[in-house]
């Protein structure tokens, strides 16, 4: 078999295996997200499941973003409290209905060794959102320069799935063995 014939086998047959694979949706969507208070300017976004619980809520799997112009550089684990409070685990998760955020919000660092964790506050006479966010050295509750201030909260899907990088590259692997094997041979 003469070179550009094994070139265009192998064209084929890659074209071939990315066509009779599906093409997988990547499990995560993308979110832009902001809130705002007295003297609070946080934005960016975040990544989720693609599937909602049952009640609506996307499990929060990424953060980027800044707070006051500081960069978010960690999603705070599930089930664990920011530094300075504790014993509030957060959960991570979001809905595009409201309330968006659950009573146990979202942690996250800051570049500049900070905490936040925005949440709904169901037990205020108005229910609403609040930032908790806290300073070293840590210790628990509002004080030591830890605050715990009203905001505005919303956050909304930006991008849906998209196939999967490797259907992708089959893909694109299979149509340049194609071009190269039809190049060699003419």
């Amino acid at each position: 078999m003469r070179g550009s014939d094994a070139m265009r086998v192998i064209g084929a047959a890659l074209l071939a295996a990315m066509l009779s694979t599906p093409l997988q949706a990547r499990a995560e969507l993308l979110w832009n997200w902001s809130y705002s208070g007295a003297g609070i300017a946080a934005s960016g976004t975040f990544t989720t499941g693609e599937t909602p619980d049952g009640s609506g809520f996307y499990a929060i799997t990424g953060i980027t973003g800044t707070r006051n112009g500081i960069a978010i550089t960690a999603l705070q684990p599930t089930g664990t409290a920011i530094p300075g409070n504790a014993p509030f685990a957060v959960d991570n998760l979001v809905r595009t209905t409201r309330p968006q955020l659950s009573t146990h919000g979202i942690g996250f660092a800051m570049a500049d060794g900070t905490y936040a964790n925005p949440f709904f506050a169901d037990f205020l006479p108005t229910p609403g959102y609040l930032e908790f966010r806290s300073v070293p050295p840590f210790s628990n509750g509002v004080g030591n320069g830890n605050t715990e201030l009203p905001i505005a909260f919303s956050a909304a899907i930006v991008e849906t799935p998209v196939p999967a990088p490797a259907a992708l590259g089959l893909l694109l692997a299979g149509l340049a063995g194609l071009v190269v094997a039809r190049r060699r041979a003419a």
